[in-house]
C-alpha cells in the first residue's frame, strides 16, 4: 500500500511540476492557433496550427504586414486572424482595386507582392486614430475584415502570428512581408 501511494503522490508531484511549467507559457507568452475558414489564403489555409507570439507586443508596436491574432471587436469571445495593413495615424485608401497608406505627408500605394492574385474590392477611406489598425486577410474576396466591421482597436491584439506547425511540410517561421 506504501508503494502505490508513492507512486501515487510522484505522479500529482510531475503533474503539478508540468502544469507550473506549461500554464504559465500558455497563458503569457505563446498559445495555438487553428486556422478556420479561407480568409488568409494563400498564405495560410483550413486547420493550419499556428504558433501565436502574446509577449513581442509588450514591448514594441505591431508592425504594417504582421498578421495577427484578435478577439473580434463585435464578439471579444471569438479570435480572428487578420493582416496589419494600416497603422495608428495614418488613412488606408482603397481605389481602382488598389491599397494606398496615406500619413500627413504623403500618399503611398502599398505593394503587396506576396499575393500576386489579390484584388481589393470597394472604395473607401478610413482615418485610423492613434490606438487602431486596419486589418484585412489575403484571399480579399472572402476575408470578413476592417472593410466590414471597421478598424481594429488595439486592446483587442492577442498578439502576432510566430510560428507555423502544421502542415509539416510549411513548418517555418512566420515573417511580415517588405513594403
Amino acid at each position: 500500500m506504501k508503494q502505490v501511494f508513492g507512486y501515487f503522490w510522484e505522479t500529482v508531484k510531475v503533474v503539478i511540476f508540468a502544469l507550473l511549467i506549461v500554464i504559465p507559457i500558455r497563458m503569457f507568452l505563446f498559445s495555438p492557433f487553428i486556422v478556420r475558414g479561407t480568409s488568409m489564403e494563400p498564405s495560410f489555409y483550413e486547420a493550419d496550427y499556428l504558433i501565436v507570439d502574446q509577449l513581442s507586443y509588450r514591448f514594441r508596436e505591431p508592425q504594417r504586414g504582421e498578421v495577427i491574432v484578435f478577439h473580434y471587436p463585435q464578439d471579444p469571445r471569438k479570435r480572428h486572424i487578420k493582416r496589419i495593413i494600416g497603422l495608428p495615424g495614418e488613412d488606408v485608401i482603397i481605389e481602382q482595386e488598389k491599397i494606398f497608406i496615406a500619413d500627413n505627408e504623403e500618399r503611398v500605394l502599398l505593394e503587396e507582392d506576396y499575393l500576386p492574385l489579390a484584388r481589393t474590392f470597394g472604395e473607401e477611406v478610413v482615418s485610423l486614430e492613434s490606438d487602431e489598425y486596419f486589418v484585412m486577410g489575403d484571399n480579399r474576396g472572402a476575408s470578413f475584415d476592417s472593410r466590414n466591421w471597421g478598424s481594429l482597436p488595439r486592446e483587442e491584439i492577442i498578439g502576432r502570428v510566430f510560428f507555423q506547425i502544421s502542415p509539416f511540410n510549411t513548418f517555418a517561421r512566420v515573417e511580415a512581408p517588405e513594403y
